[in-house]
């Protein structure tokens, strides 16, 4: 039996040389996409684009948004897509995602990826976050006395950011200046000029703000020239002050012209030193100080003949002398020079006023204290009748010209009255081995004069709280002035110090 075997062959036949070639094309492409899956895919392969997270943020706050890509298959594709914000709610850097926290409320699909033809939103929810400060304005603000001036509140949280929709604070007045309305913010200056340091203070729960107030006087509502009246000899001469004044009694600076409108005598416009005329005769209101609208006038009483006086020397010009220092609390007026030697130091002016000149540690203060030496020793020398013994407080009673004396301390509590009998020399001096200590006033009448009127103290002197002194204080120790107490006169210190407290003022006799 033959076996027969039949086979069969499969020929292929090679494809055509543009089927090959685009076969090649393929395969390449393939082996490229295999090898860098990273490189940006074409828009045309991503199936969706998921943009996260949907976050909640503080005002002020930031966060770093994700755009993912995907193909039909889920495989995550690389992208670089454009970021907006289209509702609202912050700013976004357009490259990075990088969301910075803008407007508190709720912003939904609010941050938005676009990479070719698809996009994807998330929310975004701001806050105000935690109040962390709270920052009070105007600061410092500059008041006149009774003005008004609204403070404003600005909250800002731990990121630093302003945060607007906060409550109101709560206002309040800590370091005085005037007073502010608890809701809104409405403060009103008080009458009593200074520096109020974080006075005016805004509260919210635990968290605070201060701002600072300065008050000063206000417009100028009076002058008064002194002293008035004042009695000169013809041809002699003597300085007129002016001191100026609020509406509440402050002191407010000021330049005024002077003038005679009454005969007497005559005077320097600018310094008010009015030298008088050889009539004799009393010139009612005849010195006149002028500024703005504000005006006033003094007395003058011209006498035809001199008589005795101690004499000054150099000490004359000075309203203080001192041989350590001067001191000054607040609002006090010295309208003459000051003298320190051999000493220098000046404390308190600024705010205090000097009107004259400062004569501090040089040979000008140097020799007026030798002259202030001799006047003490002159004054020490002066013989005192047994009669004149003083054994009780002055306070009370009326003394005639003449020397007065103790071997302690004087007291002048109430109203010491000085009679000068009709003679405009009349001389007083009045000798303390140790202190002065004053509780009242000093009052003139009959001719009597302030630049005739001696204090020689053996240690110190004190003139008390709004006491009203008249008279030439030559201490060896020191000298102070309360609160309101003023002096027609000089306060000389030999070896101590001179020390004001607040509102006084010192004028030449």
């Amino acid at each position: 039996m033959r076996t027969h075997t039949t086979s069969h062959t499969l020929r292929v036949q090679s494809p055509p040389g543009l089927v090959r070639l685009f076969l090649a094309v393929a395969l390449i492409a393939g082996f490229s996409a295999s090898c860098d899956p990273h490189e940006p895919t074409a828009a045309g392969s991503i199936a969706s684009l998921t943009v996260t997270p949907d976050t909640t943020l503080a005002l002020g706050d930031a966060a770093q948004f994700i755009a993912v890509a995907r193909d039909a298959d889920g495989v995550v594709l690389a992208i670089a897509p454009t970021w907006s914000v289209v509702a609202g709610g912050g700013t976004i850097n357009a490259g990075s995602g990088f969301f910075t926290a803008g407007t508190i409320g709720v912003f939904p699909n609010t941050v938005r990826a676009t990479f070719g033809g698809l996009s994807d939103s998330a929310s975004v929810t701001v806050n105000a976050g935690v109040l962390a400060s709270i920052t009070v304005t105007p600061d410092p603000q500059t008041l006149v006395i009774s003005t008004t001036q609204t403070f404003t509140a600005v909250y800002r949280n731990t990121q630093n950011a302003v945060i607007p929709s906060l409550p109101a604070p709560v206002w309040s007045v800590v370091s005085g200046g005037g007073t502010v309305n608890a809701g809104s913010g409405l403060f009103t200056a008080g009458t009593v000029p200074g520096t109020y340091t974080n006075t005016v203070r805004a509260t919210s729960g635990a968290i605070f703000g201060d701002a600072t107030v300065l008050v000063t006087a206000g417009a100028l509502a009076s002058l008064t020239v002194t002293p008035d009246p004042d009695t000169l000899f013809a041809g002699a001469s003597g300085t007129f002050t002016a001191v100026g004044r609020d509406a509440s009694n402050n002191i407010v600076p000021v330049t005024v012209t002077w003038s005679v409108v009454n005969g007497g005598g005559t005077i320097n416009s600018g310094t008010g030193r009015f030298t008088a005329g050889g009539v004799a005769g009393t010139f009612t209101n005849t010195v006149r100080a002028v500024s703005g609208i504000r005006a006033d006038t003094a007395t003058v009483v011209v006498l035809a003949v001199g008589g005795p006086v101690i004499p000054m020397g150099l000490t004359a010009p000075y309203g203080i002398m001192a041989g350590l220092s001067f001191t000054c609390i607040t609002n006090g007026l010295i309208q003459a020079d000051i003298a320190i030697s051999p000493g220098s130091t000046v404390t308190g002016f600024p705010p205090c006023i000097i009107t004259g000149t400062q004569q501090l540690a040089n040979a000008v203060a140097l020799n007026a204290q030798n002259d202030l030496t001799t006047l003490y020793n002159t004054l020490f020398g002066l013989p005192c009748p047994p009669a004149n013994a003083i054994v009780a407080d002055l306070g009370g009673t009326t003394k005639p010209a003449g020397v007065y004396c103790t071997a302690s301390s004087i007291a002048v509590s109430g109203t010491l009255t000085l009679d000068g009998g009709g003679d405009a020399n009349a001389l007083f001096v009045f000798q303390a081995g140790t202190s002065l200590v004053t509780a009242g006033d000093i009052v003139l009448i009959n001719g009597a004069q302030a630049k005739n009127v001696y204090w020689q103290v053996g240690s110190s002197a004190t003139l008390g709280t709004a006491s009203q002194f008249k008279g030439n204080i030559v201490a060896l120790t020191s000298i102070t002035l309360v609160d309101t107490a003023n002096l027609i006169g000089r306060a000389l210190a030999r070896n101590g110090s001179v020390s004001l407290g607040n509102n006084n003022v010192i004028t030449l006799p």
